[in-house]
């Protein structure tokens, strides 16, 4: 059943992804021109730095499948690519595993093909600490997500119907592991709130993980004979995770990533902007690996890291942290979220400190 589910999540996922059109939320994110702001390309750096360790690309592979023969086959392509390009990358969720070893190659291939990159371990917020070190050595991971996804559980016929232990379980992992744990939504967001409690746990980073993506509870309901849509596109974007979440990563000192709805390198500027440390992209990158290998997603990827130091020249960031003074202008969807959870936006519009009338850094 749990072979033929993870089978059935990467189908799903592909007709999504077949049919659906870049998240709505990224375009509600405009960029002020400064005509004079530009830097030379070549002076752009886009490493980051994440555990201890330098990250070339500020963007990553995230957790998508493993647990079958087939997904397996769609994790070596996945890790070819992250291998020859340096990109991070996390694997999908190793519950599986637990409950048939046997799957385990369908996971260890990551490792195999990426002998030298940055690979996190997923398990999900119900797993023991035990079951944590586990997963982390299988594959020599360098961190661990714990997905949380009460809502992907709640549409899954066979799906967990407890959830308050949660928060008691992350806490323990993050305690019993000697890797930093990065706690992430499967596409519904994330709050302010969640961020603060994720950090008195001593969780290390927040991935908001918005909708616009892949939506778990689409992909659970047409699983069902009983279709139960109604939670369809339930939750927060990325970006208005980001907004809502920002205040609570300065104050709590852990950082975000971003994941959900990201379709262009362009969307990875724009998570930058707002705030994200790293941007987590799955959809997008499945698609081209499925339909034409890991070859085109390795040129993808270096279409992207090109597309990106460009873009990052035109605004004047030599790198990504001073992406975060980049002028915003923030409409539509996401105003509306932000007025109504109190937000005040008008501060990302001057942030450069250059104002009409002149130049003034």
């Amino acid at each position: 059943m749990s072979s033929s589910r993870k089978d059935d999540h990467v189908r799903l996922a592909m007709e999504q992804e077949t049919a659906r059109r870049r998240s709505r939320d990224f375009d509600d994110v405009r960029i002020v021109h400064h005509p004079l702001s530009a830097v030379n390309v070549d002076t752009v750096s886009l490493e980051v730095e994440i555990a201890d360790r330098t990250w070339t690309l500020p963007y990553y592979i995230n957790g998508m499948t493993g647990g079958s023969e087939f997904t397996g086959k769609v994790n070596q392509a996945l890790a070819i690519a992250a291998a020859e390009t340096g990109i991070a990358m996390a694997s999908g969720s190793m519950s599986a595993y637990f409950k048939d070893p046997a799957c385990a190659p369908s996971f260890t291939v990551l490792r195999d093909e990426n002998p030298h990159g940055f690979l996190m371990a997923n398990l999900s917020a119900n797993a023991s600490p035990e079951q944590a070190r586990e997963a982390i050595e299988l594959i020599d991971a360098d961190a661990l997500q714990i997905h949380v996804n009460a809502v992907q559980e709640i549409v899954m016929p066979e799906g967990d119907r407890e959830f308050e232990h949660w928060p008691q379980r992350i806490e323990a992992i993050a305690r019993a592991v000697d890797v930093p744990v990065i706690v992430k939504e499967v596409g519904f967001g994330m709050t302010g709130d969640t961020v603060r409690g994720l950090s008195s746990l001593g969780v290390a980073y927040v991935d908001v993980a918005g909708n616009g993506g892949t939506d778990f509870a689409r992909i659970e309901s047409a699983r069902r004979d009983d279709q139960f849509s109604h939670l369809n596109g339930w939750g927060q974007s990325a970006v208005e995770s980001l907004i809502d979440a920002r205040g609570a990563s300065r104050d709590t000192g852990v950082p975000l990533f971003a994941s959900g709805g990201v379709r262009t390198s362009l969307d990875v500027l724009k998570a930058l902007a707002l705030g994200a440390k790293a941007v987590g992209v799955a959809g997008g990158f499945l698609a081209i690996v499925r339909e034409s290998g890991p070859d085109a997603l390795i040129r993808e990827i270096r279409v992207w890291e090109g597309q990106l130091r460009s873009m990052m020249a035109l605004v004047g960031a030599r790198n990504v942290p001073a992406l975060t003074r980049t002028d915003l202008l923030l409409t539509g969807r996401v105003r509306e979220y932000a007025d109504a959870r109190g937000f005040d936006l008008s501060h990302f519009a001057r942030r450069s400190g250059k104002v009409s009338g002149g130049l003034h850094e």
